[in-house]
């Protein structure tokens, strides 16, 4: 004698083993993303450890002794005490506050015809661009050397800050967030009689405002990381930026790993906690512009 499982038991077995695939995948999402940012933080704590760590415990430990046993700020002291570092810290933000607002406005102007206007050799300067993305930074130091020697802008903030104006990245993801704009608007705004200049700065500029700060956002942490170019273009030190004042720490103090974290937490220090501050911004922005 046979029985039949009612309709319902036959079709609840497919579903738990689809809800049991759903929770898996999921969990096997955040364990991924556990592990990625756990590689990306570890070396922040590593170094954020070796600078409170006292003299007598060994920075060196394997496996890592991430507890400083007792904390003590000394280092973050002698860092301070030892280099300018107010001088250095004020020259970063007098190059990341003429830097930044030049770099949004320039990447616009150059985005907004690539993304909505055509004419000849359009699609020419977009590959241009696109290929000057593969060219190493080093490759480009003799040329901008000759260009900004030739401006006469040598051990001056303008020398460092020219060739960080126009980054192609922030091109291409401000094309990206004009094309996406509903080509309705302009259209309105032209039948309002708008100009191609209103156009851009009273309807579209406001529509990509979230990936304009993803633009600032990155333009201040590559100004503000930037070692190479001002070290090219600076004779003067009381002109390095923070980034170049920490290496005075090794010429001071050999190798001392402590001094040299400490220097380092407080460089980036005012990085970490602008993109804390700005966390959603670049959320907004990153998803606006791989939209479309």
């Amino acid at each position: 004698m046979t029985q039949t499982l009612p309709a319902e038991q036959h079709s609840a077995a497919p579903v738990d083993a689809t809800r049991a695939w759903r929770l898996t995948k999921r969990g096997l999402h955040y364990l991924m993303l556990i592990a990625l940012a756990a590689i990306f933080i570890a070396p922040f704590l590593i170094l954020l450890s070796a600078s409170l760590k006292p003299a007598t415990q060994d920075v060196f430990s394997f496996p890592p002794d991430l507890i400083p046993r007792p904390p003590t700020i000394a280092a973050y002291v002698r860092a301070w005490t030892q280099i300018d570092f107010p001088l250095y810290l004020r020259n970063s933000f007098i190059l990341v506050f003429a830097t930044v607002p030049l770099t949004v406005i320039v990447c616009s102007l150059t985005a907004y015809p690539l993304a909505l206007m055509r004419f000849p050799g359009r699609r020419l300067v977009f590959f241009a661009l696109l290929a000057s993305m593969f060219l190493p930074n080093e490759v480009m130091l003799i040329p901008l050397y000759l260009i900004v020697n030739s401006l006469g802008m040598i051990n001056t903030f303008q020398g460092v800050i020219l060739p960080d104006v126009l980054t192609v990245v922030g091109i291409l993801m401000l094309i990206q967030a004009f094309t996406t704009v509903p080509r309705e608007l302009s259209e309105a705004a032209r039948i309002d009689g708008c100009g191609e200049w209103r156009i851009f700065w009273s309807v579209l500029l406001p529509v990509v405002r979230p990936t304009l700060a993803v633009v600032a956002i990155f333009g201040f942490i590559n100004v503000w990381n930037d070692f190479l170019w001002p070290l090219v273009v600076l004779n003067d030190g009381s002109k390095y930026p923070v980034a170049l004042g920490v290496a005075y720490l090794k010429g001071i103090s050999g190798v001392d790993v402590r001094l040299l974290s400490a220097g380092a937490i407080i460089a980036i220090a005012p990085i970490v906690i602008f993109f804390v501050i700005m966390q959603r911004q670049v959320m907004e922005g990153a998803k606006g512009a791989v939209k479309g």
